[in-house]
């Protein structure tokens, strides 16, 4: 019975593979949507008219680096512009300046800040530390970036890990990092009206927030801070309810750092 089972099973898998072209066109394309742009290619070795649709290729533009071509383009336009923006992810990793001018040369954003700031912000491919030298240079871009991020109804300790995610700090805590929490804090507020917190009280309760993460997580300091310091302190420089610092000292206490570990 078993050499019966074996033998079934060989002759099931020795069968080809379905030929996408005998499938509707509609079913032929949703499979090959779930392929990256290395496979796609390799499809349209063999299924060339179904592998260079337009809508595949604009979908890969999207998924692997949140740019979605706008206008009615040719699949080989599609691909093109795919290929362009490999290269100038590529380019920028090694040289900020130089990928986003690569970008300005074949015309794939508009040299204004808020089109610069749509290509760093949903490209996962970007590497974070150029990302982070080259925003260190362009406040403005880095201003359309976080205009971009919405933190409604996320709770200030984890809307600033998922900002720090995003948006490394330099290790020096210097003016960057300042920049940076300014930033935040002005659009968390706008964000979440109904809190009731002026920018300026959030930009405090962040400097608190890290500083907490840091004294908790730090196997060097032995005094740990207390609930009812921390508690004292950023009530009396934030002027924020006592509840809400105790409930800000409980995630940090059980969730960890707001920020990269190396901050």
């Amino acid at each position: 019975m078993g050499q019966v089972l074996i033998r079934k099973r060989l002759h099931e898998s020795s069968q080809e593979f379905t030929d996408l072209d005998k499938l509707p066109p509609e079913v032929a394309i949703g499979i090959l949507s779930h392929l990256n742009a290395t496979d796609l290619c390799l499809a349209g070795c063999v299924w060339q008219h179904l592998a260079n649709d337009q809508i595949l290729w604009k979908g890969v533009c999207r998924s692997e680096f949140g740019f979605s071509p706008t206008g009615d383009l040719k699949a080989s336009e599609y691909k093109r512009i795919f290929l362009q923006l490999d290269e100038a992810t590529l380019t920028f990793n090694a040289n900020p300046e130089n990928g986003i001018n690569y970008l300005l040369r074949y015309g794939l954003i508009e040299n204004v800040p808020s089109q610069i700031a749509e290509f760093l912000y949903r490209n996962r491919k970007i590497h974070w530390r150029r990302r982070r030298d080259y925003l260190q240079k362009r406040p403005d871009v880095l201003q359309e970036i976080i205009g971009l991020e919405n933190f409604k109804n996320l709770f200030l300790p984890n809307a600033l890990r998922k900002f720090f995610a995003k948006n490394r700090p330099t290790n020096d805590r210097g003016e960057y990092l300042h920049l940076l929490i300014d930033a935040f804090s002005k659009r968390f507020s706008t964000c979440n009206p109904n809190l009731n917190i002026n920018p300026e009280a959030i930009y405090v309760i962040c400097f608190s927030l890290i500083l907490l993460s840091v004294d908790l997580s730090s196997p060097h300091i032995r005094n740990k801070m207390s609930k009812r310091e921390f508690i004292k302190n950023t009530k009396r420089a934030a002027s924020i309810d006592e509840e809400f610092c105790g409930h800000l000292y409980d995630n940090i206490y059980l969730v960890g750092h707001v920020a990269p570990t190396d901050l």
